[in-house]
């Protein structure tokens, strides 16, 4: 009579079989995440929801994600990917690096207006201080996080580089720049989507006036390249 040495064959692909089914379910669930986000928002999803459309309990939601944070982060890592492929094509479009970086603007803008829930995901975050989302996000969640943002800031910190080196574009930080650029982005994209200004009708009297989306995105794309150009030394 053959025995089964622990550790062995057997046990390997258990574990293996165990990893796959773990790496399904959590593909469901953000999944159903992201689905719930698009067509609702991000403020009317609810764990409870979630579970609901994948069809399980929401405690084995919390098997799988440390809580509601890592969710929502790892469902925002699934906006990124989707949003560093169209900037990668935008910042491969012909023209000088100036064209480059507008295109790169516009992808952003455009991706922004036509799925909302990601600004939300990204701001929401964004609001958490780095030891915060150390708190309350798992090492391998942050870590793909992080991948996500690289990714997108990749493109765009490649083309401020070539603009700098073309003497077009004057930053003693291109990294720097790239972050802050994508930073004012989602903050554009938010004024947008309040679609309203707020200034002086006289001294001390506010008044409003209506803001299009075409108007926010011709302004990021204007002043991204002139924060880009900055000033010549």
């Amino acid at each position: 009579m053959s025995s089964q040495p622990i550790g062995g064959p057997r046990a390997d692909g258990r574990r293996t079989a165990a990893a796959a089914r773990r790496r399904r379910r959590e593909k469901e669930i953000l999944d159903a995440t992201r689905g719930l986000f698009d067509a609702r928002g991000v403020r009317d999803a609810q764990i409870e929801d979630i579970a609901r459309s994948v069809g399980i309990n929401r405690a084995i939601i919390y098997r799988h994600f440390t809580g509601k944070e890592e969710l929502f982060a790892l469902t925002l890592v699934g906006y990124l990917e989707e949003l560093a492929d169209r900037l990668r094509a935008a910042a491969a479009s012909e023209g000088g690096p100036d064209d480059r970086l507008g295109a790169i603007t516009a992808a952003f803008v455009d991706y922004g207006l036509e799925y909302p829930a990601f600004v939300d995901c990204a701001l929401e975050l964004m609001r958490r201080t780095g030891p915060e989302l150390l708190d309350e996000i798992s090492e391998g969640a942050l870590y793909r996080l992080g991948r996500g943002i690289s990714t997108c800031l990749a493109p765009l910190a490649e083309t401020i580089q070539a603009g700098v080196d073309d003497g077009v574009f004057h930053t003693d930080d291109v990294h720097l720049l790239a972050n802050t650029l994508y930073a004012s982005g989602l903050g554009g994209l938010q004024l947008a989507r309040v679609g309203m200004l707020v200034k002086e009708a006289g001294p001390g009297i506010p008044t409003t006036d209506r803001l299009s989306a075409e108007q926010v995105k011709r302004h990021l794309i204007a002043s991204s390249v002139a924060m880009a150009v900055g000033a010549q030394r």
